[in-house]
């Protein structure tokens, strides 16, 4: 398991593939939603849901775009910001939606250090 390094509270919604909310990418530990603890490390995001060993990763280099949205693969946050990855994989694009932080500046501010390429 990687080494976490001042990790913060978060929620994971999944993982979609092609844009299509009710298409979910079921690999790479990504199909199940669930709250954990997230943090950036050596380039990558981690998050690893609670009860599970390994985390989530996704190499920051890969990501293409990153969205601001209240919605994603199907839930609603609660009104919270969603934090929106994608990136292409196996032909594919995969968008995994998060929830890190509790307004709409916050969100911003975080997702420039998703948009930034290690």
């Amino acid at each position: 398991m990687a080494a976490r390094e001042n990790p913060s509270k978060g929620h994971y919604l999944g993982t979609v593939v092609n844009g299509k909310w009710w298409k979910r990418h079921r690999r790479d530990g990504m199909f199940a939603r669930g709250n954990g603890e997230w943090w950036i490390e050596g380039g990558g995001l981690y998050f690893r849901r609670y009860l599970t060993r390994e985390p989530i990763v996704i190499a920051l280099d890969r990501v293409a775009s990153v969205e601001i949205g209240t919605w994603h693969a199907g839930r609603w946050a609660g009104g919270r910001p969603v934090i929106k990855l994608t990136w292409e994989q196996e032909g594919r694009l995969l968008t995994a939606g998060f929830v890190f932080v509790g307004t709409l500046e916050e969100a911003r501010v975080l997702s420039e250090k998703f948009r930034v390429r290690s």
